[in-house]
């Protein structure tokens, strides 16, 4: 079995809503960015996160994610959102459900290194971001801190 189907095995068509959280970490006016190698979104860029494990804090699945993903350790700010992504296949079943939470993170140390799960890493500013293939939950999470439609 490959990363992307173990992955994708444990995501499509949950019982039950999964929960994930994602950081948007800002150093010198830039964001940080990933391009994701999996479903949901594979190919498009996004924030770095992942899933809430049994028995940890939000904000210390936000800090763990991140580092995993990208090797950038993350002080947690702040709330950024909370929302629901739900994605349903042709036939209308719930193939992805997520409940998103979104921090505003500051980078304080560590080496960046992409994981498995990341194809690429960029630092970018607001009006770059706003150009790039963004998932949709990346899109709802700049927009609620930068404010103002990512077209």
């Amino acid at each position: 079995m490959t990363g992307e189907e173990s992955h994708q095995d444990k995501r499509a068509y949950p019982s039950a809503p999964l929960v994930g959280v994602g950081a948007v970490a800002i150093k010198n006016g830039k964001i940080l960015l990933i391009r994701r190698a999996f479903e949901p979104g594979a190919g498009k860029w996004s924030i770095p996160g992942g899933l809430v494990e049994v028995g940890e804090k939000l904000s210390e699945a936000c800090s763990r994610e991140t580092e995993e993903e990208t090797g950038i350790k993350v002080e947690i700010l702040e709330l950024i959102n909370v929302f629901d992504m739900i994605d349903r296949d042709q036939d209308g079943k719930i193939r992805y459900h997520y409940v998103l939470v979104d921090f505003l993170a500051k980078p304080v140390g560590g080496e960046e290194r992409k994981s498995e799960e990341v194809t690429e890493m960029a630092w970018v500013d607001y009006q770059q971001a706003k150009q790039m293939d963004l998932t949709k939950t990346a899109q709802k999470a700049l927009e609620e801190l930068f404010g103002g439609p990512v077209v």
